[in-house]
Parts: C-alpha cells; sequence; structure tokens
C-alpha cells in the first residue's frame, strides 16, 4: 500500500474511529486501526465489537491499492504529532510500515487486516433521516440515566422508539428515568430497539451540532446503522424485552411547582459543597407556600437556602440524590421547569405540558441526617 494525504485530515479520521477503540479487549486485532486503500478511496476502520465506526480520509491519494492495521493508540500518537503537512505512508508485503511527513520519518511494525472483524452494515430498509444537532441532543438528554453497572445489561442500554412521526429515547438505572420526545420531519415504520448507552455516548461526540448537518439511520434485528458524509458508525442492539416503565409514571400528584432551573442547580450545587465525594448524603428539599428551602448537612457543616417558586397543592419535604437531580435538570433547556411531587416516598416528576421531556427522579430517605 502506498498512500498519502494532509496530517490535518488524516487526524480527523484517527480521532473519529478512535471513539470505538476498546480500552480492554481479549483479541489484540481489536487494539487496532484498518487502513484500507481501494477504489479511490482511504477509509478508517475501528471496532470495540459492539460499536464499529468507519471514516474516509477526506483528500486522500491512493499510489498502490492495500491494506493494514496498524497499533491504535501508536498511530493516533503518531500522527497527532506529525507535522501540518502531506502525509506518505507506505506498507510492504510483511506489513512493515513508513510513515514520513517532512523531515520526520516512522518506521512501525503492523498487522494483517485479515483478521480484523468486518462491519457489515446490512442497510435494507428505507433510512430514518434527521439532523445531526436533534439525534445529538436526544440522546445528550436521556444517556446520563444509563447504568454502568454491567451486571443488569437491559439497564446499560437504551430504548430506542419510532412511531409514526415521533423519536423517543428512554434510559434509566434504577433511581432515574429519562424519556425524550422529538418529532421527525416524515412518519416511518414503528421500530422498538435496545442500544448500548455507552456507545451512544461515543457516537454524540461525533454528530454535528450544526442543524443543516443530516443522518441516516437504518435499523434491522441486530443493528443500528447511522449513516453521515464521511462517516459511517454500527452499533450492535441488545437482545430482549426492555423494562415496562411507563407502569412507573403516574399522573397523580399532591403538589405542583415552578422553579427556576438555572437557580435551582446552583442552589443544589450549592447545598453540596460541605460533602465530601463518596458520601451519600441528600439535598433536602422543604417545600411552602411561595418557597422551597435546600438544606445539605454533612460532618463539617450545613447550609440552607431558599428559592422562590409558584406552588399548587400540598406542602412537601423530600430527599434527593443531589447529583440525579442536577443532571437531570442540566438535560432540560427550559428557564423554568416543573416538578410534580406526590410524598416524600414516592417519585419526583419533571416535565412539561406536552410531555416531550419527563425525568423521573427516585427520593431517598432523609431522616437521620436532619
Amino acid at each position: 500500500m502506498k498512500i498519502s494525504c494532509s496530517q490535518a485530515a488524516l487526524l480527523e479520521s484517527v480521532n473519529v474511529v478512535s471513539k470505538a477503540v476498546p480500552v480492554k479487549t481479549t483479541m489484540p486485532i481489536l487494539e487496532c486501526i484498518l487502513l484500507k486503500a481501494f477504489n479511490g478511496q482511504i477509509i478508517l476502520t475501528a471496532s470495540n465489537m459492539d460499536l464499529g465506526i468507519e471514516n474516509i480520509v477526506r483528500d486522500g491519494e491512493i499510489e498502490e491499492e492495500g491494506i493494514v492495521a496498524l497499533d491504535a493508540k501508536l498511530f493516533s500518537d503518531v500522527v497527532r504529532n506529525l507535522p501540518k503537512s502531506t502525509v506518505y505512508l507506505e506498507t510492504d508485503e510483511l506489513y512493515h510500515t513508513t510513515i514520513r511527513c517532512d523531515k520526520a520519518l516512522y518506521k512501525v511494525i503492523g498487522k494483517s487486516g485479515q483478521d480484523f472483524p468486518a462491519l457489515d452494515p446490512v442497510k435494507i430498509s428505507d433510512p430514518i433521516e434527521m439532523t445531526q444537532a436533534s439525534l445529538k441532543d436526544i440522546i445528550r438528554q436521556t444517556s446520563f440515566s444509563v447504568s454502568d453497572n454491567d451486571a443488569n445489561k437491559m439497564m446499560t442500554g437504551m430504548l430506542a422508539q419510532i412511531h409514526g412521526n415521533m423519536m423517543k429515547m428512554v434510559a434509566l438505572d434504577g433511581h432515574r428515568i429519562s424519556i425524550r420526545v422529538i418529532e421527525l420531519k416524515d412518519s416511518y415504520p414503528d421500530y422498538k430497539v435496545i442500544v448500548p448507552g455507552k456507545q451512544m455516548t461515543e457516537i454524540n461526540k461525533i454528530l454535528s451540532s450544526e442543524t443543516d448537518d443530516m443522518v441516516q439511520i437504518y435499523i434491522t434485528s441486530s443493528q443500528m446503522i447511522f449513516d453521515i458524509e464521511y462517516t459511517m458508525m454500527v452499533i450492535r442492539l441488545i437482545d430482549g424485552e426492555y423494562f415496562n416503565y411507563e407502569q412507573m409514571i403516574r399522573n397523580e400528584f399532591n403538589t405542583k411547582l415552578t422553579v427556576n432551573r438555572r437557580e435551582l442547580i446552583e442552589s443544589v450545587n450549592r447545598a453540596t459543597l460541605l460533602v465530601k465525594e463518596g458520601d451519600k448524603k441528600p439535598v433536602i428539599v422543604s417545600i411552602t407556600d411561595d418557597q422551597m428551602e435546600l438544606m445539605g448537612n454533612s460532618a463539617v457543616g450545613s447550609m440552607n437556602e431558599s428559592l422562590p417558586i409558584v406552588k399548587e397543592g400540598a406542602d412537601q419535604m423530600i430527599g434527593f440524590n443531589p447529583k440525579f437531580l442536577v443532571e437531570a435538570l442540566r438535560a432540560i433547556d427550559d428557564e423554568e421547569i416543573t416538578m410534580y411531587l406526590y410524598d416524600a416516598k414516592s417519585p419526583c416528576f419533571i416535565r412539561n405540558e406536552a410531555e416531550t421531556y419527563n425525568y423521573v427522579v427516585l427520593p431517598v430517605n432523609f431522616n437521620n441526617v436532619r
């Protein structure tokens, strides 16, 4: 193989596919980035078996076609530190690879790419089209509720559902639920699949925030494929039936209140300054006629602060894990949010009237810390 391209274009491709390189693996070939030069395209590929990413180098030239697998970390470090000039890469029949840029010359040992797992995307249906910005938002606004405990595989996944011209994503970890709904431009057949939350977070880092940039999504029985201009991302779906989260959504409440979102976030953060990381101390919220009082207590001191609210219904006192409450609030773009409470032992709901978002946060016991 003998190719050339700009350092900037090669680095961009390396950075994109590196998001699929596993941190740990029992398959040494997955520690590599695959370089293919065929049919006028230089393509970089990486995979961790749950997520595969393929990216086309934008301005590459091919003098001799070929394929090689290079250690991902080493290749990434080399490309990142090359001069901002043209990169010339050449391999021999033993996959010894020469990388030259200006006066810098590297000689690295490569591997055959024959054992690298193929992505094998199956685009058997018409794609679902939406803006990258919309997909980026719906992932950002739900993925933080995915469990990082692999003991329950289903909780590490996110429900992705298409119904008509609506797309819904749901994530939960046993302590909270995040539900977002967005409207699509067109209507599509119904889909209901479970995607790995960790891999969706990596995809989110690649998506553009520009409102005009589009993504095409293909869904099969085993894959969800995201296709953008120079990049294709293939996620392996999680088998099984997702939780019946809807049975936890109640419309009965004793208290409804409206509060400024930013002020509440800042107040919760201040209330937890005295709590050491790792201490499971809740923030206690007392709700009366026209104010919400937040209290934080720890071995080193205490803090309380009041915020103005508009309230309907009964007074309440309830405890929350501050991290879970703040993460839900940060995912909302509205200036003011509405909270619904039943009692101190029941979930708190944060949602808008249109229910394009619905966040459920379970309370925690605060009797021992008051």
